[in-house]
């Protein structure tokens, strides 16, 4: 039980930085776009990764380079210019959140979502890296257990941001609120992009 709280704990910590995942959840819940999709999808995805991390740090840690960071790097910076892009260029247009809710296909959010996911090195660093690194002295079950509350904390986490958004989302359909929500998604995942830039850059 104690593995498990340590796992919670830790992955909990490490996943509640600000980042591009987190800000694609939110606004998804605000929309009200596939919520649960979304949040499933994000959920499984660390689950998968941790538990990559956990069982074969080694094999990672001796082939994932300095050169397949930048790729991912370089994939993640073109993956959010994109994304900030189109959202400058609908930035004036009128929405109704619950019209956005069908207009949207599954498949787009299913594929938006893979890519805020994979494309991200922070997830890899987190998830596979540094738990799997903070649990390689375990025993097995301890691993498992371990690996079973790092991925509670994911899930927790993802359902409890996206639903949350989605609960606030009525008190926000307006297009004057959504303009600013909109301005400041823009603001974040452009800071977020000059930061990977800049490791893009120091990497070269």
């Amino acid at each position: 039980m104690e593995y498990a709280l340590l796992g919670f704990l830790t992955s909990l910590s490490l996943i509640l930085a600000i980042g591009a995942q987190n800000i694609f959840v939110i606004e998804q819940g605000l929309k009200n776009q596939h919520v649960f999709l979304v949040c499933l999808i994000c959920s499984i995805s660390d689950c998968l990764l941790i538990f990559t991390g956990i069982f074969l740090f080694h094999y990672f840690s001796q082939y994932f380079n300095s050169l397949i960071e930048l790729i991912f790097n370089i994939l993640l910076l073109l993956f959010l210019v994109h994304f900030i892009y189109s959202k400058i260029k609908s930035r004036n247009e009128n929405i109704n959140l619950n019209e956005e809710t069908n207009s949207i296909s599954a498949l787009k959010i299913f594929l938006k979502t893979l890519g805020f996911t994979y494309l991200n090195p922070h997830v890899y660093s987190d998830t596979v890296f540094f738990l799997g690194n903070f649990s390689k002295n375990f025993i097995l079950s301890q691993k498992i257990t371990f690996g079973i509350g790092a991925s509670l904390a994911s899930l927790l986490f993802f359902f409890s941001i996206g639903y949350a958004s989605t609960y606030f989302s009525k008190y926000l359909n307006n297009q004057k609120i959504w303009k600013i929500i909109n301005w400041i998604i823009i603001t974040i995942m452009t800071v977020i992009s000059l930061y990977v830039l800049k490791e893009v850059i120091s990497s070269i």
